[in-house]
C-alpha cells in the first residue's frame, strides 16, 4: 500500500512539474510595462495587448451603422465559404458576424467561441431566436477555444487578436483545431492609416500582425485591402 502511494505521489510531482516547465515556456515570451492608455501592460513581440472590449461595448458592436463603415459583407462574401463549411467565430461578443456567416453555411457550422459569459448566454438566446442550428455557441477559454480537433475549414477573428491575454496559446489551438489545407482569417484595424480614428492598441499593422503569426506556426496566403479601414488577412499553416 505504502509503495501505491508512493508512486502515486511521484506521478503527481512529474506532473506538476511537466506543467510548471509549460507555463513557464508560455510567460517566458511575454514581459510587462506599465500599461499604457487601453492596454494591459502585458507585451509579445513588441506589443502592449489592449484590454477586452467587454458587455458594455455590446452597442458598439451592433451598432447601425457597422456595415456602412466597415463593410461587413464583402469580408463575410470574401472568406469563401460553401454550404456545408465549418468555421469558428473566436471572440463572437454579440454575434454581429457570427449569425451572417451562419447563413452562409446552412448545411455546415459555425462556432461561437465565446470567453465572457454574458455574451455566451445572449449568443445562445439570439441563436435559438434565430432558429440558426447550425450554430454552436463555446465557452472558450483564455488559452483554448474548445472545439475540435482538425474540424475547423476557417477559423476567423474581428478586432479580436490585438486583445487575446495570451495570443501563443490561442494560435496553438487554431492551429490543432484547423482542417488539413484550412485558413484562419484576421481581420484588424489598419494601424498605418492615421485616418482610422481607432484607439492606437485596438490597431494593428499587418506587418506586425505577420510577425506574429509566423512565429506560430502560419503563413500569410492573402492580403486585402477592399475594406474601408481593416486589413484582410489570411493565413494558412507553414507547414502545409
Amino acid at each position: 500500500m505504502q509503495r501505491v502511494v508512493l508512486l502515486l505521489a511521484c506521478f503527481l510531482i512529474a506532473g506538476n512539474s511537466c506543467q510548471a516547465q509549460v507555463e513557464g515556456r508560455a510567460a517566458s515570451v511575454y514581459t510587462t510595462k506599465p500599461p499604457g492608455a487601453g492596454g494591459t501592460g502585458k507585451v509579445y513581440m513588441g506589443r502592449e495587448i489592449a484590454h477586452v472590449i467587454g458587455t458594455g461595448g455590446s452597442a458598439w458592436l451592433d451598432r447601425s451603422s457597422r456595415q456602412k463603415e466597415e463593410n461587413s459583407q464583402r469580408a463575410i462574401d470574401s472568406m469563401s465559404l460553401g454550404p456545408e463549411s465549418v468555421v469558428a467565430d473566436i471572440g463572437a461578443g454579440t454575434g454581429y458576424y457570427t449569425f451572417m456567416v451562419a447563413q452562409k453555411v446552412p448545411e455546415g457550422k459555425v462556432y461561437a467561441v465565446e470567453l465572457q459569459d454574458a455574451f455566451v448566454s445572449e449568443l445562445k438566446k439570439r441563436s435559438q431566436e434565430l432558429g440558426l442550428k447550425q450554430v454552436e455557441v463555446v465557452k472558450g477559454g483564455a488559452m483554448s477555444l474548445n472545439v475540435p480537433d482538425a474540424s475547423l475549414d476557417l477559423a476567423f477573428m474581428v478586432d479580436v487578436y490585438h486583445e487575446l491575454e495570451y495570443p501563443v496559446e490561442i494560435l496553438q489551438a487554431i492551429h490543432k483545431a484547423l482542417k488539413p489545407g484550412g485558413k484562419l482569417l484576421l481581420l484588424e484595424y489598419r494601424a498605418e492609416d492615421p485616418k482610422v480614428a481607432i484607439k492606437e492598441l485596438h490597431k494593428m499593422t499587418a506587418k506586425q500582425v505577420q510577425k506574429e503569426l509566423a512565429a506560430n506556426g502560419f503563413t500569410l496566403s492573402r492580403r486585402e485591402d477592399f475594406l474601408p479601414i481593416q486589413h484582410f488577412l489570411l493565413f494558412k499553416k507553414s507547414d502545409e
